[in-house]
């Protein structure tokens, strides 16, 4: 009779096999990384094309499973990670040479992160290890998933499929790695395992945390709570279209679906009526308070049991009786915060609605809804208003600011030209190291060869060695020496002289004209001039001279910019 396990024994051996396949992704990465760009783009695309071929099963097992969401919808995120984002990153250059920049003769060669360790969420489970493992994989990185305990079957069953034909097209053994006995302490382990480069992760604040606190380079993403704001310009059908599509698709799970539409006073009418009429049922105030009973949580986080659930399920629980096509529930708040509990993130087909005077309180609204729960990630905005579109990208502090399309399926790349991906940097707004969508990119270091384009100067020059040829800045005895009375003296004598003498120097300068221009190079006076203006320049620069000048001669600043700028002065030294 075999002895029953102690409470413990379960985290040891996850925390076991946790260390087991660290140790082994490394001994896989050392081969990983010398294959050839063609090498890797081969096994890529067989992993592409095995998860393709398998993306409807794949997305039923995961709704049995986990009991959330729906397959149809799962579906197309499953084709999404293994055809959308197999074609955004199948172009990338990800060995060896990757960029030349010949004006600064500088070569960028990738060099992979190393082994990494994906944290793979219940919420949307065989589209996102479709899409970690393939971009690990572009970026000849060694990979370790690490499953939700509530799909552990699912992902496991995807990562088989997709190493399978990674080995077949030439994926060293060891390569492609994931957790069965899985545990919190285990998932701990692996990302803090000495063998571990990089930590992927995706799932709630808690994880994303222990992420961070790994004492490893990790990429986390943080909750969404993404706001939609309705301007009083915007295609209100469309906008209402858009926004019922994005918290519906696969009711609602994707961290990016919106949570809290925002609507200009002006045409509030209207757009409550075109959502009553795509499917929209607006509590009154004793079903509000209903939803919230059995939504809520004292912890101010949705009901796990209703996460991912359809909005009529939800109905059900709560006590609601909406008409039969109900597919989102509405609720009107006045605020945001603990004291307004439905204004949280929500994980299911049900939309918080505020009615705003204009767009500046509606920014105002929308920046409050981020950062309660959503600082850095995704919000929406329906305008035809180019000026005020531009005012919120500039104004909140969300990263994936989408226009006129369902935040779900913007911010993913699905229905923008945003980079594909379901990891959603929030940057320093949601304490994120990042702001991007995630690529294989992310997974790379870069070296550099940087040849010299500018000569380092010799520290043994001497002092008269570099001396410039300008003259230095008047000392500040010089100054003195020479207050306003004095220099007007200087000046009137100076020009003085020059008119009496002005036929002679003509003459001079006409004799001066026929010598050769070596002779003109060799003569100067033997001590420098008092004075120098701009004709006096022009006038060496026609006769190939120089002028002599020291710290007491007056430069006219037109003269000085000239002079300095063709060399013509000559600094005396006695």
């Amino acid at each position: 009779m075999s002895q029953p396990q102690s409470v413990s024994e379960p985290n040891e051996i996850s925390i076991r096999e946790a260390q087991e396949l660290a140790q082994r992704a490394k001994k896989a990465q050392a081969d990983l990384a010398e294959l050839s760009q063609q090498q890797i783009d081969k096994i890529v695309d067989a992993m592409a094309v095995s998860a393709c071929a398998e993306a409807e099963t794949l997305a039923r097992l995961a709704v049995d499973e986990t009991g959330y969401g729906v397959a149809a919808d799962k579906l197309q995120k499953n084709l999404f990670a293994s055809k959308n984002v197999h074609e955004f990153i199948r172009p990338m250059k990800t060995v060896g040479v990757i960029r030349r920049f010949d004006d600064r003769k500088v070569i960028e060669i990738a060099e992979p992160f190393g082994v990494v360790a994906a944290v793979v969420p219940s919420t949307n489970p065989t589209s996102t290890a479709i899409y970690k493992l393939l971009i690990a994989m572009k970026a000849r990185c060694a990979i370790v998933l690490s499953p939700h305990p509530a799909a552990v079957r699912c992902i496991t069953r995807t990562a088989e499929i997709m190493e399978s034909a990674a080995r077949s097209a030439g994926a060293p053994e060891g390569a492609i790695n994931w957790m069965t006995a899985v545990s919190l302490e285990g998932t701990q382990a692996l990302m803090q395992h000495r063998d571990v480069s990089v930590i992927l992760a995706t799932g709630g604040m808690g994880l994303v945390r222990a992420a961070y606190s790994a004492g490893k380079p990790a990429y986390g993403v943080g909750p969404g709570n993404a706001p939609a704001y309705i301007e009083s310009s915007a295609d209100i059908q469309k906008a209402v279209r858009d926004i019922v599509t994005g918290k519906t698709f696969d009711n609602g799970l994707l961290c990016s679906s919106e949570n809290s539409v925002v609507v200009d006073e002006s045409i509030a009418g209207e757009v409550r009526r075109e959502f009553q009429s795509q499917g929209g049922y607006f509590l009154s105030e004793s079903e509000r308070d209903a939803l919230t009973e059995v939504l809520i949580t004292p912890q101010q986080l949705p009901n796990p049991s209703l996460v991912g659930k359809s909005a009529l399920e939800i109905s059900e629980r709560a006590g609601i009786s909406p008409p039969s096509g109900t597919r989102v529930l509405m609720v009107e708040l006045d605020g945001v915060g603990r004291d307004y509990p439905l204004s949280i993130e929500k994980l299911c087909p049900v939309l918080s609605f505020y009615i705003v005077p204009d767009w500046h309180t509606g920014c105002e609204r929308c920046m409050q809804i981020l950062k309660y729960g959503g600082m850095g990630h995704t919000m929406a905005i329906h305008s035809r208003n180019d000026a005020i579109i531009l005012e919120f990208g500039l104004k909140k502090p969300a990263f994936r600011i989408v226009v006129n399309t369902p935040t779900t399926h913007g911010s993913i790349g699905l229905t923008t030209g945003l980079d594909p991906s379901f990891t959603l940097g929030c940057g320093g707004y949601g304490g994120n190291i990042t702001s991007d969508n995630i690529s294989p990119m992310h997974l790379l270091n870069i070296k550099r060869l940087a040849h010299e384009i500018s000569p380092a100067t010799s520290s043994a020059v001497s002092i008269k060695t570099a001396r410039p040829i300008f003259p230095e800045p008047p000392t500040r005895s010089s100054l003195q020496a020479f207050n306003g009375e004095t220099l007007a003296k200087r000046i009137d004598a100076f020009l003085l002289t020059r008119k009496t003498a002005d036929s002679s120097n003509k003459t001079e300068l006409s004799s001066t004209s026929e010598r050769s221009l070596s002779d003109k190079s060799t003569e100067r006076t033997d001590s420098p001039v008092d004075f120098v203006c701009e004709d006096d320049v022009r006038q060496a620069l026609r006769t190939s001279e120089s002028i002599l000048i020291d710290d007491q001669t007056i430069l006219t600043p037109l003269a000085r910019d000239l002079g300095e700028k063709h060399r013509v002065f000559v600094h005396f030294e006695p």
